[in-house]
Parts: C-alpha cells; sequence; structure tokens
C-alpha cells in the first residue's frame, strides 16, 4: 500500500507541483506535527526529548517553534502535514515511504527491560536459553515480536497494542509496570521508548538488543519527515542536522535514548 501510495506521488510530482509543495513551507516559523501524549517523544507540555530538538532547530533558525497537535494514530499525516499544517515531523523512520526522509539524525534499536535484581539481568540476546518459559511482554506488530514467535516463546508472551491514542491509553508504561509487579519477566520495547521511561528506576534494567542475526533487524535509523517534492526544505534540515548532531546527540543521551552505530551492532561512542 505505501509503495502504491510512493507511485502514485511520483507521478504527480511535475517540476511546477514541486515548487507549489515547496511554498506550503512557512519560514517565519518552525512548524511541527506532533502528537500531544507520546512521552517521552513529544509532549504538549514540551517535555518530550523531540520538543527539545525542535526547540534547538527553532533556535538555530532564529523562528518561533509552533506545533499541530494530533494523535500519532491513522490519519496523523493526512490531517497534518500533508495538508500544510505543519512542515516536519521530527521523528520519522528511514525509507517510510509516506515521507521524504531527512539524513538520519539517530540511530536506535529496540531493548529487553527486566528487573535489575532478577535472573534475567545477564541476558544479552533473544536465544538465550534463560529467556525459554519466561513472560515477554511484546508489541503486536513489532519486530522483535517476530523473534518470539520464531523462537517459540509466543506461547506465554502477553501483547500489547502497538497503535493507540497515547491521550488515553499508555501500553509502554503498562508493559514497564508489569515487569515490576512481576506479571511478566521482561518487556520488548523500542529504545527510544522503553530506555528513557525506564531511565532512573533502580528496580529496571535496559539492555540494547546489539546481538541479534535472524530478521528482521531491531535496529533503525531515524530522520526528520516533511513532504513529497520540498527538497530545498529538506536540505536545509539536513544542514541543521550536521551542524548541531552534537547538542542533538546530548538531547537523546540526557533522555535516556540507546544510540547505537549506524549498523546496529555497538552503542554509539560518546
Amino acid at each position: 500500500m505505501r509503495a502504491a501510495l510512493a507511485a502514485t506521488l511520483c507521478l504527480w510530482l511535475t517540476a511546477p507541483a514541486m515548487a507549489q509543495v515547496a511554498d506550503l513551507v512557512d519560514r517565519d516559523a518552525f512548524r511541527v506535527c506532533a502528537d500531544p501524549a507520546n512521552v517521552p517523544l513529544s509532549s504538549e507540555d514540551g517535555s518530550g526529548f523531540e520538543n527539545r530538538i525542535a526547540e534547538l532547530f527553532a533556535k538555530e533558525l532564529d523562528v518561533p517553534l509552533q506545533y499541530t497537535w494530533f494523535p500519532q494514530v491513522t490519519g496523523f499525516l493526512r490531517q497534518t502535514l500533508s495538508i500544510g499544517k505543519c512542515d516536519v515531523v521530527i521523528g520519522f523512520a528511514q525509507g517510510d515511504e509516506m515521507v521524504l526522509n531527512t539524513n538520519h539524525y539517530y540511530t536506535s534499536t529496540h531493548v529487553l527491560v527486566v528487573r535489575a535484581d532478577g535472573d534475567l539481568a545477564s541476558v544479552e540476546r533473544l536465544t538465550d536459553p534463560a529467556l525459554q518459559g519466561k513472560r515477554l511482554g511484546v508489541v503486536a506488530g513489532a519486530p522483535p515480536t517476530t523473534h518470539v514467535a520464531r523462537l517459540g516463546m509466543m506461547k506465554l508472551a502477553k501483547p500489547y497494542d502497538l497503535m493507540t491514542d497515547r491521550r488515553v491509553e499508555n501500553p509502554a508504561g503498562d508493559m514497564l509496570r508489569d515487569v515490576e509487579d512481576g506479571v511478566t519477566d521482561g518487556a520488548l520495547l523500542w529504545g527510544p521508548i522503553g530506555g528513557p521511561l525506564a531511565k532512573g528506576n533502580p528496580k529496571l534494567k535496559v539492555i540494547p538488543l546489539l546481538q541479534e542475526e535472524a530478521a528482521p533487524r531491531l535496529f533503525f535509523r531515524i530522520t526528520m519527515g516533511v513532504r513529497a517534492g520540498e527538497l530545498t526544505w529538506k536540505h536545509e534540515l539536513n544542514s541543521l542536522i550536521r551542524r548541531n548532531q552534537a547538542g542533538i546527540d546530548a538531547i537523546l543521551r540526557e533522555a535516556g535514548v540507546p544510540l547505537v552505530d549506524d549498523y546496529g551492532k555497538a552503542l554509539k561512542a560518546p
């Protein structure tokens, strides 16, 4: 479906159309589309690490920061970026065909969150025999769930929803509470969610999954998303990313995001 959409967009984007799309970018403000309750990434109170990156870019551009808030569920792009209500989504997986991606500004991986004093604290990979017979919290449709199924551990797993309105549901928080309370033995989460949410909790240990060799891969490069055809805007954002990479890394590390190299094999050196 995404491939078909991308092909259709390519047919539409003649040179005049591209010029018209580029005109949608507001140069008087840094206009961001974001979920108002997607903690720890974005929040209407400005506490998310994507909020801080947006603030950094607005300061660099010397323009005010403006948000269009919309829950990141089905229709998010259609109701925000696509119709010109804003000009950028701060976090988008590289290669997603629904947007034009900037260069990636960080790479992260999925993590296993366990009790720090438990018998799984030394686990480093999902193939570890210590995980057999354990109940893991998994996100339906997420890459680690495929690994869990292949390893024969799904029958004991507890699934949590992937696409939810975070204003009324908090599956990631529920997953971590279940680990703390012993409902599950561990939770498999996207690192930029699990890492920050577990940061500072002495009861939990976050284990980046860097040693998985089977498909699907568990690491992803994260870009910013802009509208198709906005090449000038994309290049401007690429320049901002390059010039502010150290500051971006500092924001992400402070938040607790596990940063890895571009191939997901090792933690990124400070």
